[in-house]
């Protein structure tokens, strides 16, 4: 459905894609309550570490793994309410996580919540993609950057509304799922007339669309972009899970100094994030992926021998340069496959989930062994992976 990029208005809906943003920040707002509420769950329940790991494990799982599948399964049969569906998915969660009062009941919520998210990110991405007018990477950052924002509010909402006052408080979130929804509705019936006017005829061209590249080329492609996706999602995990831990031990700052630290590193993020897209339609994707992963390395690698003062502006030189790539290799990943929408999105940020977790559990551990200075002194060489990025094809963007 790539040839329907903007519904044949020459130019991308941005009505539509803004829409699009706006539900990706209120989803990741809500997914973002699940790892903020631990402290909560734990104490309330009397849960160990273990259980607590369980709990991520269940969460990451139906987050990430089924992500690809509903998208393959999208990509054949397009439905124009399945954004609204997965959000009930969250919604139904949150208010059984509310009134949980067992592990196997917050087990059962925290599946219905990655279950939503699920949803929402293959077929929102294949959707912006449609809206895009052939500006592929302004729509994926300005739905990126919506997400970027949400994982940066839910923490601090929590801090607000639940912390205070209790696990009950959970529930008010339903509202924000709720809001979700409404503005769900006119992405809906968006593109149920996309499906209703393109019919028979949507399909029979889709045959077609072929990708730039041969069949050997696109494996090797999306192996070194899956390779590149782990490395910015290795290191991602180790500032935005541990970040104020490092702070706290090494320099002694106060817990809520160290959020304020967090902060401007979440915000370069979310700014990069908004950058990237853009400036790969205009100079190309690989350009940008190069820059993103790779060009990090040096901050990085200067970081763990830094002063308080220079570990916080290399942060937000590392937050605002590699959070630009995601962006360019998810666009650069769907113009390889341009009739795998839904699939291309659902791997890659199902993946990107998955790093997310697995990577965090284990700096974990090596955090309790070695230190948590020794995390960021291992994490540092990860960027420099973006050497492989020589080996990726140039693809010329489709305006």
């Amino acid at each position: 459905m790539d040839n329907l990029k903007s519904t044949k208005t020459g130019g991308a809906m941005f009505g539509i894609l803004l829409a699009l943003s706006l539900s990706h920040l209120l989803n990741d707002t809500l997914q973002s309550v699940i790892s903020a509420i631990y402290p909560l769950i734990k104490e309330g329940l009397s849960l160990n570490f273990s259980q607590i790991g369980i709990i991520t494990l269940v969460y990451q799982i139906s987050a990430s793994v089924f992500q690809p599948i509903i998208g393959l399964y999208l990509d054949k049969k397009p439905n124009p309410w399945f954004l609204p569906m997965g959000m009930g998915f969250t919604l139904t969660g949150l208010v059984i996580l509310a009134f949980a009062n067992s592990l196997h009941l917050v087990l059962i919520s925290v599946f219905l919540v990655g279950i939503g998210s699920a949803t929402l990110h293959p077929e929102a991405s294949r959707l912006t993609s449609l809206a895009s007018g052939g500006k592929r990477g302004l729509a994926q950052s300005l739905f990126q950057v919506g997400g970027s924002m949400g994982v940066s509010l839910g923490p601090l909402l929590v801090a607000l509304i639940i912390a205070p006052y209790g696990q009950k408080n959970i529930v008010f979130f339903s509202i924000l799922a709720i809001i979700a929804m409404i503005v769900m509705l006119p992405i809906c019936r968006w593109y149920k007339r996309i499906i209703q006017i393109s019919g028979k005829r949507t399909k029979s061209a889709e045959v077609n669309i072929k990708s730039p590249l041969s069949k050997n080329k696109i494996i090797l492609s999306l192996i070194i972009l899956l390779i590149l996706i782990f490395s910015k999602y290795v290191y991602m995990a180790s500032l935005t899970n541990f970040y104020t831990f490092y702070l706290i031990d090494k320099f002694g700052v106060s817990i809520q100094t160290s959020q304020f630290y967090l902060f401007a590193f979440l915000f370069a993020a979310a700014l990069g994030t908004l950058l990237g897209g853009p400036i790969g339609d205009r100079v190309g994707r690989k350009y940008v992926i190069w820059v993103s992963i790779l060009g990090v390395a040096p901050f990085t690698l200067l970081m763990p021998h830094a002063n308080l003062l220079w570990t916080c502006i290399l942060s937000i030189c590392i937050g605002l340069i590699l959070s630009s790539a995601f962006s360019a290799i998810l666009v650069y990943a769907q113009e390889l496959l341009p009739m795998k929408l839904g699939l291309i999105s659902g791997l890659f940020f199902g993946l990107a989930f998955g790093i997310a977790g697995v990577a965090s559990a284990i700096m974990g551990k090596i955090a309790d062994s070695h230190g948590i200075e020794y995390v960021y002194q291992m994490c540092a060489y990860m960027p420099l992976l973006g050497l492989i990025t020589y080996f990726l094809p140039n693809i010329k963007s489709k305006k």
